[in-house]
């Protein structure tokens, strides 16, 4: 196995052009002040993927958008019937985002049809590299290709200020047939992602790849902590049933509880509204957002009831009440293909690049993939751990590096007919 790689040492990345094309790519969506705004559906997201289908069709790819506004590039193999190996990410950014995000795997999964392209090499698989769309408004694109995409939500209003049925026909798609998107599981050999890190433990750790064994499920709840409003001048300190001061309580409890335990999980309360809200007002009531992340579904749940009951100690002792409301909306985590990790390590290994094992943080379209096919995906290194930021960064030898581990992959699978 080793051999057929490095049969293909010739092949590499080409760093200079990767950095141009990122440059490039971040013009289009910049507002007024020079601001990254290619949010999904708007004109820089337009422009921007219609900059994308030029390269795209430049590379001799076949070129469609499906019903959910998903860009498809195909490149026939030597044997048609043998399911494509797909690859890609997403060009769309949050509000006043990064040049990076989703752009270093989309890059590089162009850059892989370039290089093959140059070396006249035909893989054995046909190939499609895929640019999912509005993967920052929910991984709508991804979703809605493996059957996962509810109808109802075309009707919701994205950051865009359009429907997401409006954003979809704006972008070439069809959201009156957005179920001739979905696929089937099989139709795919494998999917593999290249994506930026979003933290900075490789960076920390001056490691080169990172080999992600799944991507976290994510559980939010609404949490009303319920005391007693009254007059905050006239209300000795030892009669008060101070709601915020129960909620303070709680989110340190939160912070306790996740830390007891040994692992990567992350425990949050990132939203906190006091009622009624004035100097001279006890607050009456407390709304408080708690989000639970890991790569086990059960240890969740397990730490939510942990700080269930924290909480109850925190009501008995402070004559408040905690209500908690699950949020229906959970994502459930995803881990990667066993043996895509292997391959992934193998050909980092064969490149003499440093790795570690580890797990995503974030969502990403992968997460959807796995849905309908083995998955595999490659972290290299943010500058300071940046992500959703104008500040977010990754050197260019870090995005060729990134590139080369994903081609000698995909040269990997394609080997296993």
């Amino acid at each position: 196995m080793l051999s057929c790689l490095l049969s293909f040492a010739q092949l590499n990345a080409n760093q200079q052009r990767m950095e141009k094309r990122i440059a490039e790519l971040a013009q289009f969506g910049k507002d007024a002040n020079g601001r990254g705004y290619r949010v999904a559906y708007t004109k820089g997201d337009i422009e921007g993927r219609n900059y994308f289908i030029s390269l795209m069709k430049n590379a001799a790819l076949e070129v469609s958008i499906d019903a959910a506004g998903n860009i498809i590039g195909k490149r026939k193999g030597k044997n048609a019937s043998l399911k494509p190996i797909a690859f890609g990410s997403h060009i769309d950014m949050v509000p006043d985002g990064g040049n990076y995000d989703g752009c270093v795997g989309s890059i590089g999964g162009l850059e892989i049809i370039e290089i093959l392209n140059e070396k006249n090499i035909i893989t054995e698989h046909p190939l499609e590299l895929i640019i999912f769309s509005n993967e920052e408004g929910g991984t709508d694109g991804s979703a809605a290709m493996v059957g996962h995409f509810k109808e109802e939500a075309l009707q919701l209003k994205s950051q865009s200020g359009l429907t997401i049925a409006e954003g979809i026909k704006a972008i070439g798609g069809n959201p009156s047939n957005i179920k001739l998107a979905a696929r089937k599981k099989g139709d795919l050999t494998a999917f593999l992602e290249l994506h930026i890190e979003q933290g900075g433990l490789l960076e920390k750790a001056k490691l080169q790849i990172g080999i992600v064994e799944g991507i976290v499920g994510i559980e939010h709840w609404e949490v009303t902590v319920d005391g007693f409003a009254n007059h905050a001048g006239t209300t000795p300190m030892n009669m008060r049933s101070d709601a915020l001061l129960a909620a303070s309580k709680f989110i340190v409890a939160v912070n306790e509880e996740i830390n007891k335990v040994k692992g990567r999980q992350v425990g949050t309360v990132g939203k906190i509204a006091a009622q009624p809200g004035a100097f001279n007002v006890i607050p009456g009531k407390v709304i408080l957002g708690l989000e639970i992340r890991d790569l086990d579904y059960n240890k969740i749940w397990q730490l939510y009831k942990s700080i269930e009951q924290r909480a109850k100690a925190i009501e008995t002792a402070s004559g408040t009440k905690f209500t908690f409301t699950y949020q229906t909306n959970p994502s459930k985590p995803a881990l990667t293909d066993k043996t895509i990790q292997d391959k992934i390590i193998t050909s980092t290994k064969s490149l003499g690049f440093t790795y570690q094992y580890m797990q995503s943080g974030a969502g990403h379209d992968s997460q959807e993939m796995a849905m309908i096919a083995p998955v595999g995906m490659i972290f290299v290194p943010s500058v300071a751990g940046i992500s959703h930021s104008p500040k977010e960064f990754t050197k260019g030898i870090d995005m060729a590096n990134g590139a080369n581990v994903l081609l000698q992959t995909i040269l990997l699978i394609d080997k296993n007919k």
